[in-house]
């Protein structure tokens, strides 16, 4: 195995992250168990000499299971078939971006059998994840983020240590809520300088040089060719991130307790905005 880290590694979620991630890990030298829901996915993975695996009870032998599943649901259902083994010692990666309170409620299940839990969610997209540059931002305890460093290493850079379970998952949502308040920024500011005349790629041409510079603007196209992904894999819009994503701030901050207006009215009326336009283009 690659690394320092030694034994087996199984593999749940083959989409639009899951089978680049996947894929990396492969080419790193990692010995992977592949699971998702369409089996044909796995068959790249296969030819790069993974193993997949019939359904989840499969991948409870396996030392390691990293999860990158569509939502808190799927996460917890391929735990749960992991948890039937009792063997103590194992570990748990969560890369979906899953509730803060469900990272820490299923570490806590977790716990009870002697399997460590971290939620380490990623951040930069299929391409990023191609060239294991994505930055995980994990949570968990000090000593279970170390052990696990070589393969975290392996698809991260930077890997950011963020806080106890939990933490990861809220980190992530932080992340989606500022980025996908930046893009609606930006959408609303190519509709009232079209208003008056200018094109858009003037007006993100002068974005780059001017404050009002971001890497949503000068990656506009980023989300049109994410939403060709998601319509090719299947992937329905209220599973995609500015539509799930930003419907978990909002009920994270409901249960701490956190005013997040502007995530209510994102989670209301992003994902419509971003796929018109990706169907029409930037």
């Amino acid at each position: 195995m690659a690394g320092s880290m030694s034994g087996s590694v199984g593999f749940a979620g083959l989409g639009n992250l899951g089978l680049p991630l996947a894929t990396t890990l492969v080419r790193a030298g990692w010995d992977l168990a592949v699971l998702d829901t369409v089996p044909e996915r796995a068959e790249p993975l296969v030819e790069l000499g993974a193993k997949a695996v019939p359904d989840a009870g499969a991948l409870a032998e396996r030392d390691v299971l990293v999860l990158a599943v569509p939502d808190d649901a799927a996460v917890e259902q391929v735990l749960d078939a992991y948890l039937t083994v009792d063997r103590p010692g194992r570990a748990v990666v969560v890369h979906s971006t899953v509730l803060p309170q469900t990272a820490k409620r299923l570490a806590e299940v977790a716990a009870a059998q002697g399997v460590d839990l971290v939620d380490a969610p990623v951040s930069g997209g299929a391409e990023r994840a191609a060239s294991g540059t994505l930055t995980v931002m994990a949570g968990g305890e000090p000593s279970v983020l170390e052990r696990l460093r070589p393969l975290l290493d392996a698809i991260g850079d930077p890997v950011l240590h963020v806080g106890p379970v939990g933490a990861g998952a809220a980190a992530k949502l932080a992340n989606q809520l500022t980025m996908f308040a930046n893009l609606a920024g930006v959408y609303e500011a190519i509709d009232f300088a079209a208003a008056h005349g200018v094109a858009t790629e003037a007006l993100l041409t002068a974005l780059e040089t001017s404050l009002g510079d971001s890497w949503i603007a000068r990656n506009l196209d980023f989300w049109g060719r994410t939403a060709a992904a998601y319509d090719r894999s299947g992937t329905p819009v209220h599973d995609r991130p500015w539509s799930k994503d930003l419907a978990e701030v909002v009920q994270a901050a409901r249960a701490a307790d956190v005013p997040v207006p502007l995530a209510g009215w994102l989670a209301q009326t992003l994902a419509a905005r971003v796929e018109e336009r990706a169907a029409s283009g930037p």
